[in-house]
């Protein structure tokens, strides 16, 4: 009997041996193009920095390894208005807990949550547990490719409320940074009556007519015009530069791994602080599921519709925002209350646009204080 495509089916990660052998022979056969002498990062990830990552790819990191840490968690495959969602869920031990979201962006997957997911869902306080659901977005990772258009926003937060809805969560939290923020807000937006409350990570809306936007972070600072090339491209050009992301591992790693150097703190070691197994562990949910082109088309979806960026009517959910001093845009508090019930800003000292990649730690102790009055 054919599965119901509202089924939630059990889902464990076992890429083929296959895949990996044809990972392994297009590292070995990397065409490295040349580079000025002395550039650094000016034009992009240096030389030095990707021969380094494809020879650990080739002869340090065991995805086998990292696969297994995957799989200590439950996870599912469901199918939502035509196209497969993987996720994970985590029940905690604790009954009371409270079901809650952690929603990933670009060029970032599941994988961002790996240090959190046992504090959230098994803390010394039972007070503080939660239910996670860990969804990968329409597109990304073990959820893609996409096979139509219209996977914006916010068919992106209907699609993860059914999922709720399969999972009989009635009332659940919300939290995500980057795309996840978007799509949170979105949830929020859609079902207040069921969003407990909403946590983000960045808040990027914009100011009343005539008044001044927010000064620019130090990111913003720092990268200037060239730092916006990525999405100017993806937006236009999806498909294009999917047949980069999609056919050469290491044009790939480049890709996603410049953003992690450039978008995590910079004054914690920015990218650095991350270890190459994080790393290469979040650029293999994109290779093995060929979701390069598809990740990147979500950056064209919302040119066409961009009223999913920002409410189109007030948010009544609770809403808090943790700002991260790394992070690449932030909205002052004043902007922020013209959409959201903001009831909690907090201000973090170290961390940036991968939070709970970076000070899991900090991220965790944020989402708790967040919560804690909720329940």
């Amino acid at each position: 009997m054919m599965a119901s495509v509202t089924a939630l089916e059990p889902f464990v990660v076992d890429v083929p041996p296959g895949v990996l052998a044809d990972l392994a022979e297009r590292l070995r056969r990397t065409r490295f193009p040349n580079e000025i002498a002395g550039i650094g990062w000016q034009q992009g990830m240096p030389l030095d920095r990707l021969r380094e990552i494809v020879r650990y790819w080739l002869d340090g990191y065991d995805w086998r390894v990292h696969e297994a840490r995957l799989n200590r968690y439950r996870q599912f495959m469901t199918t939502v208005d035509g196209q497969r969602i993987h996720f994970l869920h985590i029940r905690s031990r604790h009954q009371a807990a409270v079901p809650l979201f952690l929603i990933h962006g670009w060029p970032g997957s599941v994988v961002e949550f790996l240090d959190v997911i046992d504090p959230l869902a098994d803390p010394a306080d039972p007070a503080d547990a939660f239910h996670l659901v860990v969804p990968s977005l329409p597109g990304y990772g073990f959820s893609g490719p996409t096979t139509e258009t219209g996977w914006h926003p916010r068919r992106i937060a209907a699609a993860f409320g059914q999922i709720a809805d399969r999972l009989g969560y009635q009332r659940y939290g919300v939290q995500g940074g980057d795309w996840g923020a978007i799509v949170s807000a979105n949830m929020a937006e859609l079902r207040p009556d069921r969003t407990l409350g909403l946590h983000v990570n960045l808040m990027n809306v914009p100011p009343p007519s005539g008044a001044a936007a927010a000064p620019p972070t130090a990111w913003a600072r720092r990268a200037g015009p060239a730092g916006g090339g990525y999405e100017a491209i993806q937006g236009t050009r999806p498909q294009t530069i999917g047949y980069l992301l999609d056919d050469s591992p290491a044009g790939l790693a480049a890709w996603l791994i410049e953003k992690f150097h450039e978008w995590a703190d910079p004054v914690a070691g920015g990218g650095s602080a991350l270890s190459m197994d994080q790393l290469l562990t979040n650029v293999m949910l994109y290779w093995v599921n060929r979701a390069g082109a598809s990740s990147a088309r979500l950056y064209w979806e919302r040119r066409q519709a961009p009223e999913t960026m920002v409410p189109q009517r007030p948010v009544t959910v609770p809403t808090g925002v943790a700002n991260y001093p790394g992070e690449l845009v932030r909205s002052l508090r004043p902007h922020a209350e013209r959409f959201f019930n903001i009831v909690h800003w907090s201000e973090l000292p170290r961390g940036g646009h991968f939070p709970a990649m970076e000070v899991p730690d900090l991220f965790v102790a944020d989402v708790r204080a967040f919560f804690r009055p909720l329940r």
